[in-house]
């Protein structure tokens, strides 16, 4: 394994690589050797694109479409990448949903949607890769969390409670698989340059901006590069950690 391809012949899986920071992360694993499984759900247009950006910087990307709520639709797409590849060794539990509001006028079907995607997303694709996991005695997962997760904020209970729901997750899976050599570990970036950052207007930004002591957005670049490390074997002593990545925002 060269250094400058640390995860070359590693087979990776991305929820929600379609854009934002799944499609950096994806990005990221494949210049670092990786061969990535892009999944997205609705946005096949911009998992395209995805795929192609990995290929010209020559990386091997693939489309991975399946509902991550749909606990066939998972088993069946992770099921097909095993027998293409014999494996998975890396999975990034990215895809994620918000449907903001405040609890007092907060329909059911969005607490739903938003636990649906988040929380069960995570669990079963989880749940679907771990077996072989534990079969190849070899593993690297990654969950996406959030600073509101760990601060919460107004309007985002439903948000917050799936991020957080997935904290525990972490750390418990962590413990079931540590002795078969499978790491399990969470990311939990703060306000990032994506397209919600990019839609909020000017002076809820610089409200924002003003309670990060670092002064900045981050970049999906960033996390993306905080997940390949964990992904690697530079990070092999590190499982059942959450990891900020916020500016500072929350300490």
């Amino acid at each position: 394994m060269r250094a400058d391809n640390p995860l070359a012949d590693r087979v990776a899986l991305v929820t929600g690589a379609s854009r934002g920071i799944g499609r950096a992360v994806a990005i990221a694993l494949a210049g670092k050797g990786a061969k990535v499984y892009v999944n997205y759900l609705a946005n096949e247009e911009m998992a395209k694109k995805t795929v192609e950006d990995i290929k010209a910087g020559g990386g091997l990307g693939f489309l991975a479409p399946f509902d991550v709520s749909d606990a066939k639709q998972v088993a069946d797409a992770i099921g097909g990448i095993v027998k293409k590849t014999g494996r998975i060794d890396i999975l990034v539990n990215n895809a994620g949903l918000t449907k903001d509001g405040l609890l007092m006028r907060m329909k059911e079907d969005d607490w739903d949607a938003v636990m649906n995607v988040n929380l069960r997303g995570t669990f079963l694709a989880t749940r679907a890769v771990i077996r072989h996991m534990i079969k190849a005695r070899y593993g690297r997962i990654v969950n996406v969390v959030s600073v509101v997760g760990q601060g919460g904020r107004e309007g985002q209970a439903n948000y917050a409670a799936s991020k957080a729901g997935i904290e525990g997750f972490t750390r418990s899976v962590a413990r079931e698989v540590a002795r078969r050599n499978i790491t399990v570990n969470a990311v939990a970036p703060g306000f990032i340059q994506t397209d919600l950052t990019a839609r909020l207007d000017e002076k809820t930004r610089q409200s924002i901006l003003g309670q990060i002591p670092l002064g900045r957005f981050g970049a999906p670049e960033e996390v993306a590069a905080l997940v390949t490390w964990l992904s690697s074997e530079a990070a092999s002593y590190i499982t059942g950690a959450v990891i900020p990545i916020n500016g500072g925002i929350y300490m």
